[in-house]
């Protein structure tokens, strides 16, 4: 059996059963949806995605549509892998980040390029109005259909040294968790590196790196606040998710069912993204010691003050370094659906 095959049989229960053919009516097909999730160690999948699938829609649609969800790291994925497993059938209805993926195409950084969304506002406008060119994209080159894009919190820099602001990263080592946040990382004097999340936490143990960026409630959730003493809460990233589907399993759907699942979804969206703004700060709450912390664990870390000057510096590297070098690499129609969408919500224009 081949590595392919192999994979698709011990994925097997992710697949989706639909009836044999859709009913003469209108009405929600009966189906079984299995769905790959995101971490499943993060108060999103156990407090959102997870209840979602197993009680929720199956409650909205009267019994007729019933899932069960995996998130992809209890599978052995890692994240990077989700979009061309679901572009080959293997995987059906899935989710991951999409700053792991910018290794298949610079355009899947484009909603969560490092600094441009500096508040949860900002980065939930910027992932609207680019959710209609990710999905054209998404069809065209995976075979799927973006159905959501929601936010972890704010990521932030946690690190087991001092440091004052974005200045004292000169020199050090950060781990990031793709590219756009390593390109931000070095242009500050530091060296960016790429790891996977589950291998921060004795990264920074050993000092093989001397900060690391994630959520704030992500890393607290993760046991982060262990391994380092400092934390530095000026949002550079919302490791932005994408939730999508198979266009082959989402065709074999009548379009009342479709109609359903899509309505449900944009409400979980919205939870989300209500969530992840309140738990950045419940996040930054748990890691320095304070109420309310209802999510995570209280620690001792130190938080350190973001500053009006570091708030402008990140806004010059943006519009300097990050975009530019997005551009230089993804060309001159991302610069122009760049501009047409993103830089309109935040002020900025792409060079071509």
């Amino acid at each position: 059996m081949t590595g392919c095959n192999l994979l698709k049989a011990a994925i097997a229960a992710v697949a989706l059963s639909c009836a044999a053919a859709a009913p003469a009516s209108a009405d929600i097909q009966k189906v079984q949806l299995n769905v790959v999730g995101g971490l499943s160690n993060l108060s999103q999948y156990k407090n959102y995605e997870q209840p979602f699938w197993t009680k929720r829609i199956t409650e909205a649609s009267g019994g007729k549509v019933t899932a069960t969800i995996t998130g992809f790291n209890d599978m052995g994925l890692k994240g990077p892998e989700i979009l061309r497993l679901m572009s080959q059938g293997v995987i059906e209805f899935g989710t991951t980040v999409l700053g792991y993926t910018a290794s298949d195409d610079p355009r899947n950084e484009a909603v969560d390029l490092a600094g441009i969304a500096p508040d949860i506002d900002t980065a939930h406008r910027v992932a609207d109005v680019y959710k209609p060119v990710l999905d054209a994209f998404f069809r065209k080159k995976y075979g799927v259909k973006v159905l959501g894009l929601w936010p972890y919190p704010a990521q932030v820099l946690y690190c087991n040294k001092p440091i004052s602001g974005l200045a004292d990263l000169a020199g050090k080592k950060v781990r990031t968790g793709n590219r756009t946040l390593a390109e931000f990382t070095e242009a500050l004097g530091g060296s960016g590196v790429t790891m996977a999340f589950a291998e921060v936490v004795p990264a920074l143990q050993k000092g093989v790196v001397d900060c690391a960026i994630t959520g704030t409630l992500s890393g607290n959730s993760a046991k982060w606040h262990e391994v380092s003493s400092h934390l530095y809460a000026l949002p550079v990233g919302w490791s932005t998710l994408v939730h999508g589907v198979n266009l082959k399993t989402w065709n074999k759907l009548n379009a009342e069912t479709q109609t359903f699942i899509e309505r449900e979804i944009a409400s979980l969206e919205d939870q989300i993204w209500k969530a992840a703004g309140e738990e950045t700060q419940e996040g930054i709450n748990c890691n320095i010691g304070q109420d309310p912390c209802v999510n995570g664990t209280k620690a001792k870390m130190t938080l350190v003050p973001v500053s009006d000057a570091d708030r402008q510096k990140l806004t010059q590297v943006v519009n300097s370094v990050i975009v530019p070098k997005w551009v230089q690499r993804c060309g001159a129609d991302c610069a122009d659906e760049f501009n047409k969408t993103i830089g309109q919500v935040i002020g900025a224009s792409a060079a071509k």
